[in-house]
């Protein structure tokens, strides 16, 4: 294998992954991600044991044993910029030699196990708040892949095609489906559902204080967008990054959200923190 740069692969003095600051040791091929860095202590402290506590910018991780079991909890910041730092961080961790610099031969390369938990808002008046949502299907209306050689199923292109004429986009959004393996393993009895994952959290999604979006009735395209037994149920703004880098890199993937606004009744969870907490004890006792 080619030896891959200092430029490309950037360590730290200590051998460490440039923004995550983690060594190939401190992390488990069994990961939780969050979005918020204080969300991450708020997943630790049901751990029996903390071995590693890392943080640099926005990146936090801890790994520790939960019933006997190695997790780590990393936290991405908000967007598919940020999910593409530390998805391929994550895999460099595992699947590159930090000594010779190459990537490992393919019969050697790792697998990680990366479950999201995150907040996100229904689109649909079925999907309540309280609920906890596994996507299926992500739909990105970002660009991050127009960077990566994604490859789609028919049926993905198939949605993204026709979501970009719902909405009149002049650009094709880009369509992944997460690991059905994890799906029956930690959503079996959770709803799920399609989510769009947007590249901004006002005009993207329709949200009108000083500026007028340019997509009008955003919420109302989204909501209403049918195709064959497609609907989407939700958004946020990082799990199609995640599923597509996830496909890419090989690994399992899921996003598990907890649904915390309703924006077709306009309703927002005084219990939101409650059905995170929730969400976050649900997923250590399945992983």
């Amino acid at each position: 294998m080619a030896r891959i740069p200092e430029s490309e692969l950037i360590l730290n003095p200590d051998g460490s992954i440039y923004h995550l600051n983690l060594l190939p040791e401190q992390i488990s091929d069994t990961i939780i991600t969050v979005g918020d860095q204080d969300r991450v202590e708020r997943v630790s402290r049901h751990f029996d044991s903390i071995e590693v506590q890392v943080a640099k910018r926005e990146f936090v991780t801890h790994t520790g044993y939960y019933k006997g079991k190695r997790i780590s909890v990393v936290s991405t910041g908000i967007g598919t910029d940020n999910i593409d730092i530390v998805f391929n961080e994550l895999d460099a961790l595992v699947n590159i030699d930090f000594v010779s610099r190459e990537a490992l031969e393919h019969d050697d390369r790792i697998s990680l196990r990366i479950v999201r938990i995150g907040t996100s808002g229904s689109l649909q008046e079925d999907v309540p708040l309280g609920s906890h949502l596994a996507t299926e299907y992500a739909l990105g209306l970002d660009t991050l892949m127009q960077f990566y050689p994604l490859m789609e199923t028919g049926y993905e292109t198939e949605i993204a095609v026709n979501l970009q004429l719902a909405l009149g986009l002049g650009f094709l959004p880009y369509c992944a489906k997460g690991s059905d393996l994890l799906r029956e393993q930690l959503a079996f009895d959770m709803i799920h559902g399609n989510t769009v994952t947007c590249p901004g959290f006002y005009g993207p999604q329709g949200r009108l204080l000083r500026l007028q979006p340019k997509i009008e009735d955003v919420i109302q395209k989204l909501s209403s967008f049918r195709f064959e037994d497609v609907r989407f149920t939700n958004f946020e703004m990082e799990t199609a990054g995640i599923y597509s880098l996830g496909r890419l890199l090989g690994h399992e993937v899921l996003s598990l959200n907890a649904i915390v606004a309703n924006r077709i009744t306009n309703q927002f969870a005084a219990n939101h923190e409650e059905v995170v907490d929730d969400l976050i004890l649900k997923v250590l006792n399945r992983l």
